[in-house]
């Protein structure tokens, strides 16, 4: 049993998501066996059981959820300890598998848009274009509904059917194929160029695509390390460009003076998934945290075959 620190919460785990991080991590580990064991997962929600002695916003019999710290225990497990500045309720009425889908799409697409890319939340650029490449996958999941809750208009790239169609139930104003060129597509919907692109999946693949495609003065989102050397100056430089990198784990890792935003921010998206502003983004449920059920959703992973979000059970 996990022994909380002064700020820490101990939960209970009711089920926890699956993210691509989690392949990563395991990929970066190498082979096992591990000692002390590695313990991955990082989307989790549940219920307070114990609260460290600094604890001031959580009692026991909390109902929450949180992405975590990708420098701790994660969340494959029956009870984990968690920084409680990054935890805030979860949303009343939801089951914990529909809430544990949502925390490191919804803090990665918030933080991607609002803090790095420079989106106002409000409203301010309502009505501007924003690109998303990959709408269909986990973070595009969440940043398409945020994106269209800010006024912006959302193209939105997907390649098959069931996932073209789940971006237009999510609110995607237009879907476009990413495996085609993506210039004609865009200039057949009567847009030369945007003044947002997120890429949220492979930031090489589209590198001289989305240079073309953003606006001067735009900003380009991302979140994939390239595996390649990139040219980083002109198209980019001559239009003045903002690079925005996102990494979900940065505040957590490095301590940051901000770090208790991650539990604002998902007590912000708690209220709107009450009111019905923000969708449920499980796709697919499986009963009970195994080894099986654990390894089948790393290689969807790992294949890019899941839409939406892949959750496990945890029983009580």
């Amino acid at each position: 049993m996990p022994e909380p620190g002064p700020l820490d919460l101990l939960v209970e785990l009711r089920a926890v998501a699956v993210n691509p991080v989690d392949t990563k991590v395991r990929a970066m580990l190498g082979e096992g066996p591990h000692d002390p064991p590695r313990i991955l997962g990082w989307d989790a929600a549940g219920v307070v059981v114990a609260a460290g002695k600094d604890v001031r916003d959580f009692k026991k019999g909390d109902e929450v959820w949180y992405a975590g710290d990708l420098t701790r225990a994660g969340c494959n497990a029956e009870y984990q300890c968690v920084d409680s500045r990054l935890v805030s309720r979860k949303p009343t009425g939801w089951s914990f598998e529909d809430a544990a889908a949502v925390p490191l799409v919804a803090l990665t697409a918030w933080e991607l848009m609002f803090e790095r890319m420079g989106i106002d939340p409000g409203g301010a650029n309502s009505g501007d274009a924003l690109l998303v490449i990959n709408g269909a996958g986990g973070v595009g999941s969440a940043l398409i509904p945020l994106a269209k809750s800010a006024g912006l208009r959302v193209v939105a790239t997907a390649s098959r059917p069931e996932t073209i169609d789940w971006c237009r139930s999510l609110g995607a104003d237009e879907v476009i194929n990413h495996r085609e060129l993506l210039r004609p597509q865009a200039e057949a919907l009567g847009i030369s160029v945007f003044p947002w692109i997120a890429n949220l999946y492979s930031t090489d693949q589209y590198w001289e695509q989305t240079g073309d495609l953003l606006a001067p003065l735009g900003a380009l989102g991302l979140i994939v390390e390239p595996r390649e050397k990139l040219h980083a100056g002109d198209p980019l430089k001559m239009k003045c460009a903002r690079i925005a990198w996102e990494f979900m784990a940065a505040k957590a890792k490095f301590q940051t003076a901000d770090m208790a935003s991650q539990g604002a921010i998902l007590a912000e998206i708690a209220g709107r998934c009450e009111d019905g502003r923000f969708p449920r983004l499980a796709t697919r449920m499986f009963d009970g945290l195994t080894v099986e059920n654990l390894r089948q959703c790393h290689r969807a992973m790992e294949h890019g075959e899941a839409r939406g979000k892949w959750v496990l059970t945890v029983s009580p």
